[in-house]
């Protein structure tokens, strides 16, 4: 658990932007691109096609900046990020661009807040 000695925000902040840079390397974002079509507006689809392929392509960032390659090290990395974007802006303006990725946006009547 050395990596977690040294980890800090702006730790926090690099990996978020290598996690981004991953996505969008062409042959992610093509693979991407396809489960989303596949999935189209369905929340249930885009959780079944969409979400692991982010959730892989995050575990392979993390395990290169020390964190363990499984689903325990990216519990243990998202729990790190959660506590740490409450006190800086730019470490949740970072995780909410992840996370737009495979959360579609949702439509919300302001008038009566139903979610539509």
């Amino acid at each position: 658990m050395s990596y977690l000695a040294n980890f800090n925000n702006e730790n926090a902040k690099q990996i978020l932007m290598d996690i981004i840079r991953c996505v969008n390397q062409p042959e992610n974002s093509k693979k991407l691109s396809e489960a989303k079509a596949s999935a189209g507006k369905e929340m249930i689809l885009m959780m079944q096609h969409v979400f692991p392929l982010v959730m892989q392509l995050q575990l392979e960032v993390i395990k290169g900046h020390g964190f363990p390659g499984n689903r325990e090290g990216l519990v243990q990395f998202s729990q790190l990020i959660r506590e740490m974007e409450r006190d800086d802006m730019e470490i949740a303006r970072l995780r909410s661009q992840i996370r737009a990725i495979y959360l579609p946006p949702i439509a919300i009547n302001t008038t009566n807040d139903i979610l539509i």
